[in-house]
């Protein structure tokens, strides 16, 4: 954590939002896709639909229109659709502040739900587990290879304070995203990666990259 916090000391969500109900909706378009390609369809889609009330009064195929350039839109403008319409029904138009209360969203699942908790409220109520955490937990050793994400969710919790989940998540997603990828790694020239071994040098590190696996350094 320590040398997360030395090398990301300004990692941050690269979903771009300004309310709840934006970070819901992105976190929601980013399942299967990048944050940057979210980030690109976003803007239009927010100007279109301001608050959740007019998600609401809209239709799936109208939210379509908006996000056709990112992977699965249909069953996401779907989710969308579902979700902003409980939040109008069922919350008065807010987005919930509880675990239990967010994942009765249609699209909503633990990581989504600690997302907008620790990014749009400032509670820590679990750990974001995506596949860049999943890799890296397991590359490092923090948690068995065949750790499931539920597993690796609550082994994470374990191991870290509690008020550093939600900047630790997003420390550890830019070394996944910047140096430490799962394929043309930096394995070889991290500081990171150089003190705690490339990933795959030992039986508890066994998940290689492409890098490590070929004996090369990166290409720039």
């Amino acid at each position: 954590m320590a040398a997360l916090d030395e090398h990301y000391p300004t990692a941050h969500c690269e979903l771009k939002f300004t309310s709840p109900h934006e970070l819901l909706v992105a976190t929601i378009l980013s399942a299967q896709s990048t944050d940057a390609g979210v980030n690109r369809a976003t803007p239009a889609l927010f100007a279109r639909f301001p608050r959740p009330a007019d998600y609401a009064a809209s239709t799936p195929a109208e939210i379509e229109r908006f996000i056709r350039s990112i992977g699965l839109y249909r069953a996401k403008a779907r989710a969308i659709h579902e979700a902003m319409t409980a939040i109008v029904e069922r919350f008065g138009g807010q987005v919930p502040r509880t675990m239990d209360e967010l994942l009765t969203l249609r699209g909503v699942a633990r990581k989504t739900a600690n997302v907008v908790l620790g990014n749009a409220y400032g509670i820590n109520v679990g750990f974001v587990v995506d596949t860049h955490i999943d890799r890296l937990s397991k590359r490092f050793g923090l948690v068995p290879q065949t750790a499931r994400v539920d597993q690796v969710e609550k082994r994470l919790m374990a191991l870290f304070p509690r008020e550093h989940w939600c900047k630790l998540s997003h420390q550890i997603i830019w070394h996944g995203r910047r140096a430490c990828r799962a394929r043309h790694c930096d394995c070889f020239a991290h500081p990171i990666c150089a003190t705690f071994g490339p990933c795959g040098t030992d039986s508890v590190r066994g998940s290689r990259c492409e890098g490590c696996k070929k004996g090369i350094a990166p290409q720039e």
